[in-house]
């Protein structure tokens, strides 16, 4: 395709969907779903258009993949109910790790014993796939700031740890797979890739998010006049978490989501949010801003609410763009049945298997668990793992069979899951 045609195609799509949107929403239908559709007409499927071929591009895919990720990271955090309460944060902590560790498992031992796959590539396919999307889940997701359900609490959360709980899993993968150093007994991987590359992670994406509000608060405080350009901030704060934990060998995804959550917790906390019966804070930020515009009241913050709408706003253009980009790299005329194999293991077994596990004992309700263990929605944050994989080194043979495997499980979940989350949602929310 050239380059007017994609334009052409980009923004005929973000017009659609645009004067579209209210129609869309009465759709049982997700939107990814449709741009998957026109993907797939447009690609080597049906028209040939345009072909998108993942290993030749892997390079390009990985820095739009990780963009879709964090932008998406960073709004979910900002989304969380506050403040951080170990009883209520223990479900998706729990989903996060321990879960994702039994999936990893569960798709390892079926990668090894079933489709013959080395050891290191079933671990590395385990990491790949085990995340829950954070970019292409927003229909089961928190849906603003404030928004206090347990289900989508739950779906949220663990999208935004578990995008980088899985970063250990990958590298792990790749140790055993000779293409990095996990250390003599996998030492040195414990120590740095698990220990300090999660807890470094954590505190540097809480230690932005706080200082970025305060000085925030600051400059507002002394100022009723000053303008703050939300939006720049927001991307700002993304950027300096990520970019000082690479610097740092830590895990980005986990720091720019905890910088969000960091963000909101102390921007509430400073506007003096009162807390509700249970003893969290006020979080409906409409509440806290009418509050702040008080005349007793310093001026507003409105970085993490105002900054929300722009990152909503970046989600939807990416999601866009990379289910239609998924869409030009399936051919249906190679499809694997091993690949579809892989896709029903997970999402039939291994995903809700893990998830009761990990909630044993947690006092989550069984209609909450059981709509956590349909709802494991894979999407960008998979191929983003798997172009990884490839920039590291993955050789050839496996790189074809992983992307081949992985771009099945992730279109038959936009499909699977995007024809199913509302009408079991709405059924859900009705009952309830």
């Amino acid at each position: 395709m050239q380059t007017e045609h994609w334009f052409l195609l980009i923004g005929g799509l973000m017009l659609a969907r645009g004067l579209g949107a209210s129609t869309i929403m009465r759709l049982p239908l997700t939107a990814a779903i449709v741009y998957l559709a026109v993907g797939l007409i447009l690609g080597p499927t049906f028209l040939g258009i345009f072909h998108f071929n993942p290993l030749k591009q892997s390079a390009i895919l990985e820095v739009l993949t990780e963009i879709a990720v964090l932008i998406s990271l960073f709004s979910a955090g900002v989304k969380m109910p506050v403040p951080i309460n170990a009883k209520r944060w223990n479900p998706p902590i729990r989903l996060a790790w321990l879960s994702m560790t039994v999936t990893v498992g569960l798709v390892a031992a079926f990668s090894y014993f079933v489709l013959g796959l080395p050891i290191g590539a079933g671990v590395l396919l385990g990491a790949v796939l085990a995340p829950t999307d954070p970019v292409l889940a927003t229909d089961v997701q928190i849906r603003h700031a404030g928004d206090k359900d347990q289900l989508r609490f739950l779906l949220t959360s663990e999208a935004g740890m578990n995008d980088g709980s899985a970063f250990p899993f990958v590298m792990l993968g790749l140790g055993l797979l000779g293409l990095h150093d996990i250390g003599p007994f996998g030492l040195k991987w414990l120590a740095i890739d698990v220990l300090w590359a999660t807890i470094g992670a954590v505190l540097i994406g809480i230690i932005c998010g706080m200082a970025v509000a305060k000085v925030g608060w600051m400059l507002r405080s002394g100022d009723e006049k000053f303008e703050m350009l939300d939006d720049l901030v927001g991307l700002g704060l993304i950027a300096v978490a990520y970019g000082v934990c690479l610097w740092a060998n830590a895990w980005g995804f986990l720091a720019v989501f905890f910088a969000g959550v960091a963000l909101r917790h102390t921007e509430l906390i400073l506007a003096g949010a009162p807390k509700d019966r249970q003893g969290f804070l006020e979080d409906d930020m409409n509440k806290s801003e009418a509050a702040a515009t008080s005349p007793d009241h310093t001026p507003p913050l409105t970085v993490s609410s105002e900054a929300l709408v722009f990152k909503e706003h970046l989600e939807r253009l990416s999601e866009l763009t990379l289910v239609l980009l998924i869409g030009g790299m399936v051919y249906l005329g190679e499809w694997s049945w091993r690949a579809v194999g892989v896709a029903l293991f997970l999402f039939v077994i291994a995903r809700p298997i893990s998830v009761f596990v990990g909630l044993l004992g947690s006092g989550v309700p069984l209609k909450v668990k059981a709509i956590s263990g349909w709802f494991g929605v894979r999407g960008i944050g998979s191929v983003y793992y798997l172009m990884y994989a490839i920039q590291h080194g993955l050789q050839e043979p496996i790189a074809v069979e992983l992307t081949q495997i992985t771009l099945t499980v992730v279109m038959l979940s936009i499909f699977i899951h995007g024809a199913t989350v509302k009408p079991i949602m709405e059924r859900f929310w009705v009952r309830k």
